[in-house]
């Protein structure tokens, strides 16, 4: 069977294991302006409440393996990344990508990251007979970057958009899984890679939770 439209709504952070005294040593956190300072944990902290994350899903497919309780679910989907810094964290790029603690104070600074994304998962329905069955879907997803961009806004230079890469690994792969009694759903992914390249120091993985609307 098909569904088609689904939608995710929830909530993203990033689990930090970053050196950032050895990452200082690269070119890609930067000091422009001694007062900012150096790119810390700190310059990259997180307001949990509106780190948001949004998928929307074109289509999953379910196919029966063994008497409807054992399924397989694989889809086609756009996976969309807010992370809103709590600190004024800046990513340019001219030419090469870098960050730095930026001497505006922004009212909204956040990096987004879209991925066309696959999930491919093993679906467990505890009583397929049943409109309001239990379940449970554990797997894998993978996906590929195709946009991102540094949304800030503050009074001295108004709405601004900052687009590109900014070393941002291309390819994402995540460990997967769904919860649901009946259309009531919670989902939950986890990064097997880093959100940034290696060459950039930083050691970033995301991970996101929340409610996913779909018939099954």
């Amino acid at each position: 069977s098909t569904n088609w439209w689904i939608m995710d709504l929830g909530f993203t952070n990033l689990r930090d294991n970053t050196n950032y005294t050895s990452a200082q040593a690269g070119g890609y956190l930067r000091t422009l302006n001694t007062a900012a300072g150096p790119v810390t944990a700190n310059s990259m902290k997180l307001n949990t409440g509106k780190s948001s994350n949004f998928n929307l899903w074109f289509f999953m497919q379910k196919m029966n393996v063994y008497k409807h309780v054992v399924n397989l679910k694989y889809g086609l989907g756009y996976e969309m990344y807010n992370f809103r810094f709590d600190r004024s964290l800046s990513y340019r790029k001219d030419p090469s990508p870098y960050v730095f603690n930026d001497t505006v104070s922004f009212s909204k600074n956040k990096l987004f990251a879209g991925y066309i994304t696959v999930p491919f998962m093993i679906n467990i329905n505890t009583a397929p007979s049943k409109q309001k069955s239990l379940s449970f879907s554990a797997g894998v997803s993978a996906g590929y970057l195709v946009a991102s961009r540094n949304k800030q806004v503050s009074n001295e230079r108004g709405k601004v958009k900052y687009k590109g890469d900014f070393d941002l690994e291309p390819f994402r792969l995540a460990a997967i899984a769904e919860v649901g009694l009946g259309p009531v759903r919670l989902y939950g992914s986890y990064s097997l890679n880093k959100l940034h390249r290696s060459s950039t120091g930083l050691d970033q993985t995301p991970f996101a939770f929340g409610i996913r609307f779909s018939n099954w």
